[in-house]
């Protein structure tokens, strides 16, 4: 496929990154020269300095000639009028990152299929999304939910005191045979392990675990946690991100406590008069002094979503040193990402990697459901459909050669969801879950074809 990326920050890097492993034509147009010699130096794509809203520089970038182009500059208007002019080009389909949420609202009076747009990306409320889902699992890491929430992927940090440290998988599985689950990765000291039966897990490993939505409590106990309610929750910043998740917090059946604290009293009056059940202060969220004074040390969980990354991180430290049983850190560098799991934070989003991950799943659109990048690991989790060609249907999965770097999770046949084990049989029309390695994607795509 011949795609051309308008952008070259955070979000382009990764995705010409990510899409020229897989062997996509990419180009990416940008007029900063520091960020094209950043994807010179580092990528196999083609790079075109120019303005996105020029014309010229689009045709210039093969517009016409894509099959995909994609808008992820750092300025909705430059995304905007991009897509425009990419679909006046020719170019097939237009996915764009657009942080105001009025074009996706139904009383908006333009459609984005009317500014020229097949998908619109807004990478704020996919982190609103994901930090809503880590609250409302106190110890995990990581969730993504398949099958209409039947099946699991849950990302832990294995405490010292877990009965499984020191060992091996198989054993593992064969003390708790009444717990269906499958380790499908492990994150050790920053080092990505594809897991076998005879691997042995140790104190602080980060395992990715798949398994029944009804059995989550179960492998959360099993990897040391306990079983904890959050319920008193202190959100730092305003933000896009902040508001949403305020807003799908209060909305939940669970009562939380919210706390919201905002440097600009304008927008802490905004957010006060829209949300009557939040309690919202004004103050930075930042100063350690007004963080103790408003009783940090009394939440249960603490969320950082301000616009200062490494605020937002240390941020977090102090909430942990202070025993806050949860925290949650909003960060738009990937480098920081596995930062969290050896200084102690228990989750990190990354606001750039959601949107990433979201344009990844519509490029894959059609037989892969789902795409998701992990924290801390050099994996995605993907759930992809067994097509009527299908080159692994109705065979063992211990029969068959399984490429390196590809693990089998779980799948859902109908409306039944189970974990893949050597006995496993998939059918046509199977979903199947599976993590890959960046290198192994193209065998996945060959095997299910």
């Amino acid at each position: 496929m011949k795609i051309l990326i308008a952008g070259a920050g955070e979000v382009g890097f990764e995705l010409g990154k990510v899409l020229s492993e897989e062997h996509h034509d990419v180009t990416i147009l940008d007029e900063r020269q520091s960020c094209l010699q950043r994807v010179i130096e580092n990528l196999d794509v083609l790079t075109q300095e120019g303005n996105a809203t020029s014309p010229h520089a689009l045709v210039e970038a093969g517009a016409r000639q894509a099959d995909l182009m994609i808008a992820v500059t750092s300025v909705d208007e430059v995304n905007l009028i991009s897509s425009m002019m990419a679909k006046r080009l020719g170019v097939k389909t237009v996915i764009a990152r657009v942080r105001n949420s009025e074009l996706s609202q139904s009383d908006s009076p333009l459609t984005p299929t009317e500014l020229g747009i097949d998908v619109l990306i807004h990478p704020e409320e996919s982190a609103a999304n994901e930090i809503h889902k880590l609250v409302k699992r106190a110890s995990a890491s990581d969730i993504i939910s398949f099958a209409d929430d039947k099946l699991q992927m849950i990302g832990l940090r294995v405490e010292k005191h877990s009965g499984i440290i020191d060992k091996s998988l198989s054993d593992i599985v064969k003390e708790h045979n009444d717990v269906e689950f499958r380790v499908i990765a492990i994150s050790r000291r920053g080092k990505t392990i594809i897991p076998r039966g005879s691997n042995k897990i140790i104190a602080s490993d980060h395992i990715f675990v798949v398994t029944k939505t009804d059995h989550i409590q179960k492998i959360i106990s099993i990897a040391g946690h306990s079983n904890v309610t959050l319920k008193k929750v202190m959100i730092a910043g305003g933000s896009d991100v902040g508001r949403i998740l305020a807003k799908k917090l209060s909305a939940d059946i669970q009562k939380w406590q919210i706390k919201l604290i905002e440097p600009d009293k304008d927008v802490a009056t905004d957010i006060a008069n829209n949300n009557k059940e939040i309690l919202v202060l004004h103050g930075n969220p930042t100063d350690p002094n007004l963080l103790v004074i408003e009783g940090i040390q009394e939440m249960d969980a603490f969320i950082s979503v301000t616009d200062d990354e490494e605020s937002n991180i240390i941020s977090c430290l102090m909430a942990k040193h202070l025993e806050v049983k949860k925290t949650v850190a909003l960060v738009s560098k990937s480098q920081y990402v596995p930062l969290s799991q050896t200084i102690g934070i228990d989750a990190i989003v990354n606001v750039k990697a959601s949107a990433s991950d979201e344009i990844h799943r519509q490029i894959r659109q059609g037989m892969m459901h789902t795409v998701k990048a992990l924290s801390g690991v050099k994996a995605e989790v993907i759930e992809v459909e067994a097509g009527k060609n299908c080159q692994i249907l109705n065979k063992k999965i211990n029969a068959l050669k399984i490429p390196a770097g590809i693990v089998f999770g779980g799948l859902i046949r109908d409306e039944n969801a189970e974990i893949v084990t050597g006995e496993s049989i998939i059918k046509e029309g199977d979903r199947v879950i599976i993590l890959a390695l960046p290198s192994a994607i193209e065998q996945v795509e060959k095997l299910f074809v």
